[in-house]
């Protein structure tokens, strides 16, 4: 059996909806790839960001006692997106958030979340019950005010204060208007793509296409954490579209990880995205790899996406990893109940020797196909000296047109 043995990558990842600028991210990064060397025993830096509109990019130059990587790391960017969104003012973000509440109920998403994954439709759920509950609070000071004081205009402007206060503090402590925020670019999405974003996705669509035909990378790896995945879905779309025979000249992969696809895919108007989806799934030469795990509510634990939304095409291959596998125990308590934290795992430097590491993927020295298909990912190929010692063993690999290494 063999793997293949990645000495360039050239990653696109796609994040999700969380406002995080090119310098935090790239700081962020630099501190999680220190986990990466002291777990894997390897050494690896990461230069200066290069940004632009479209992406923060930066070079990962990573290496153990025999085995050498580089990446060329490129973020979309949409940070600049997010940061407009939450600057809109609450009294015209919050009629927008409970109509997209309505939305994704009368479309059957939110059945569907019933059905599929009772723990997502919780999340759905989650900041309007919360809005509901900051709403009643603010009523019932009022109407409080009101009896004390004899005057119904003095309890109904208590209660708006109270309301206001209620969302700016424990609301905002408890991200009511960044889920908002969040729900409300879903269905916009839907229902009106931001322009600003499709001119990006269609540029690095471009890039994609080009460094396929023309690029010097062993592989090219298109990455989807959480709402991201539903673009780096569209982004590999793009790019099948500019070129069908894409994959043909090195191998592309598709990973996603945390994914929140079917949060869009089960909407009855997401027809552009099934769309895409589907084209995807049928692209012979474009593998598909997800990660998903219990603990994460944030995701669609168990489920194939396309078999899911009865898509033509082969789904991705599934892996369901568990996050307390990937970190110190004392580290998982820490946070365990945090669940965003919990789902940006996914994206972090991990503790332990795992499966699924995300800088094993995007840095390490076997492809990305080849740590899906062995249940073990790395584990078993690096030392603990972090030299390479083997191909870990694969399930059904499809041998790629790139640098082999053999198994003794």
């Amino acid at each position: 059996m063999t793997a293949t043995l990645i000495a360039k990558r050239l990653v696109f990842h796609v994040g999700g909806y969380d406002f995080m600028p090119p310098d935090v991210m790239h700081r962020r990064f630099a501190r999680e790839l220190r986990r990466f060397e002291t777990t894997w025993s390897a050494r690896a830096s990461a230069g200066e960001p290069r940004v632009d509109p479209d992406t923060a990019a930066w070079s990962v130059a990573s290496k153990g006692p025999n085995w050498r990587t580089e990446t060329d790391y490129r973020l979309l960017r949409w940070d600049d997106l997010i940061a407009a969104a939450d600057r809109e003012p609450m009294w015209r973000r919050l009629p927008r958030g409970l109509l997209a509440f309505v939305d994704f109920v009368a479309s059957g998403a939110f059945v569907r979340y019933l059905g599929s994954n009772w723990r997502y439709a919780g999340f759905f759920l989650y900041p309007y019950l919360l809005f509901s509950a900051l709403a009643a609070l603010a009523v019932a000071a009022g109407s409080v005010v009101a009896s004390l004081s004899g005057s119904t205009a003095f309890g109904v402007l208590a209660g708006i204060v109270a309301f206001a206060g209620l969302i700016y503090g424990p609301g905002r402590w408890c991200y009511l208007p960044h889920l908002f925020d969040d729900w409300i670019f879903a269905r916009e999405y839907v229902r009106r793509p931001d322009p600003v974003l499709e001119g990006r996705l269609d540029r690095l669509a471009e890039d994609i296409a080009t460094a396929a035909r023309t690029g010097d990378a062993d592989e090219i790896v298109v990455v989807g954490h959480s709402l991201g995945a539903v673009l780096a879905v569209e982004l590999l779309d793009r790019a099948l579209r500019i070129d069908p025979a894409l994959g043909r000249s090195r191998p592309v992969a598709l990973l996603t990880v945390g994914s929140s696809i079917l949060k869009i895919g089960f909407h009855r108007g997401a027809t552009r995205l099934r769309d895409a989806m589907a084209r995807v799934a049928q692209a012979p030469r474009i593998f598909w790899g997800e990660y998903q795990a219990l603990t994460d509510v944030m995701n669609f634990y168990k489920s194939d996406p396309i078999a899911a939304l009865g898509l033509p095409g082969r789904g991705p291959l599934v892996r369901v990893v568990r996050i307390s596998r990937m970190l110190q125990p004392a580290t998982y308590r820490r946070f365990r109940r945090n669940f965003f934290r919990v789902h940006c795992q996914f994206v972090s430097g991990n503790d332990l020797r795992a499966a699924y590491d995300y800088f094993m993927m995007v840095c390490g020295p076997l492809s990305v196909e080849g740590q899906v298909r062995s249940r073990d990912g790395a584990v078993g190929a690096i030392g603990p000296a972090g030299e390479l010692l083997a191909a870990p063993p694969t399930e059904d690999l499809v041998p790629a047109p790139a640098r082999q290494l053999a198994r003794p």
